[in-house]
């Protein structure tokens, strides 16, 4: 038997063996909040990470199988005016976007390339080329406009088409290209041309016309639509974007500029894009990968959590746009807008992106979208983590928006 004053002995080190133990534990706590508070959390790209954790549920039950004989001529499809574009691709693009509503396909001609990047150069070219005016066209578009609008315009400093810049300011005569984002980027405001005129040409780029961004009002029926898998599906990285297109001789200009850039595109990362597409939609009729449901859950969750997070302690020092709601026919009932960025803006005088930047997010400042230094976007789409830990820095920006101001 022990005695008394073992006994108290053993208590005792049983309690400061858990008072160690929580001691431990407590500084470990503290140094992985120490490791967060300095990491740099970078919401300046529209990286799709947010998609990770759906595919990754999905797992064996989306593969791609590519045996080494397929795939190893440039064409195709010689039927079709884009004759290096899998015909599997063109067929579930066209399924996907009969069953969303977002766009019409009917009568179009689909022209694949390497994101959507690329289809605005070719759209570009084959909207400017067969004018053979002696000076550039000019390239427009509505602040805030996309922020890569000006350098994709600009990059090889092109003889057919020159960055003009806001087409609210836009006053020239002759012909002129529109680039119209809806919903646009930085702001997710739907959008139509501004310029309007008779020699004007104008190409939408739809990028986030998906039902977990918007409501999906009724199906685009424009003339050249630009889509892109990047941020439907999330793949980005497999370069993968298409053109709805009306006129076929525009439809073989952009495939002609394709053809001498790049002489095509992967035909691998167009088998893979074609097997994900079928799955989203043969999923969009089940609870159980359901694609469109589980991202608009998860934009709904991220936007609620930063309103709610900006309405706190009588915030009036930094706001994020409001949209209405509107109905949906893909998701038949009346839902908000969750754009794939929150459009911040602060009062005038302050830099924002420079406040946010002190504590260590990364955004992109509005300057980049023709606007001034009181914007910034910051994107919605990357990983859950990321988003904590921004939503964990909101307050001391708040303070020191404050002790700006």
């Amino acid at each position: 038997m022990l005695s008394t004053e073992n006994a108290v002995v053993v208590k005792s080190s049983v309690t400061s063996s858990l008072k160690a133990a929580s001691d431990v534990e407590a500084f470990k706590i503290e140094s992985i909040t120490n490791v967060q508070l300095q990491q740099i959390v970078n919401l300046d790209q529209g990286d799709p990470t947010m998609f990770e954790a759906f595919w990754k549920k999905v797992g064996e039950d989306l593969k791609t199988t590519i045996y080494g004989w397929q795939s190893l001529s440039y064409f195709a499809n010689g039927k079709s005016c884009c004759w290096f574009m899998e015909p599997k691709l063109e067929q579930e693009i066209k399924i996907l976007h009969n069953l969303v509503g977002n766009a019409v396909v009917e009568d179009r001609h689909v022209v694949v390339g390497n994101g959507s990047s690329q289809l605005i150069q070719a759209a570009l070219y084959a909207l400017a080329e067969p004018l053979n005016l002696p000076n550039p066209v000019s390239v427009v578009s509505a602040t805030p406009f996309y922020s890569c609008y000006p350098q994709i315009t600009d990059l090889v400093r092109s003889g057919l088409f020159k960055w003009e810049g806001n087409a609210y300011e836009y006053e020239k005569e002759g012909a002129y290209i529109e680039l119209v984002t809806s919903p646009n980027n930085p702001d997710g405001e739907m959008r139509g041309p501004v310029v309007n005129r008779a020699k004007g040409m104008v190409i939408h780029d739809l990028a986030y016309y998906w039902p977990q961004y918007t409501p999906i009002t009724s199906p685009a029926d424009d003339d050249i639509m630009l889509f892109t898998v990047s941020k439907c599906t999330g793949h980005a990285g497999s370069r993968i974007g298409w053109a709805l297109v009306k006129d076929e001789a525009v439809a073989k200009k952009m495939v002609k500029f394709i053809e001498i850039n790049t002489i095509g595109v992967s035909k691998e990362a167009q088998l893979r894009a074609a097997t994900i597409l079928e799955m989203i939609s043969h999923g969009t009729s089940s609870d159980i990968n359901n694609f469109f449901q589980y991202s608009h859950s998860v934009m709904a969750q991220r936007w609620t959590k930063l309103r709610d997070a900006l309405s706190l302690n009588n915030n009036h020092l930094l706001h994020v746009p409001r949209f209405p709601l509107h109905y949906c026919n893909f998701n038949r009932d009346f839902v908000q807008a969750h754009p794939a960025y929150a459009w911040l803006k602060c009062p005038p005088g302050i830099n924002l992106e420079k406040i946010l930047n002190e504590e260590k997010v990364r955004t992109r400042g509005g300057a980049s979208f023709g606007c001034g230094p009181e914007y910034a976007r910051v994107s919605m789409l990357g990983r859950g983590e990321d988003f904590d830990l921004f939503m964990m820095r909101l307050p001391k920006i708040l303070e020191l928006l404050a002790s700006s101001n």
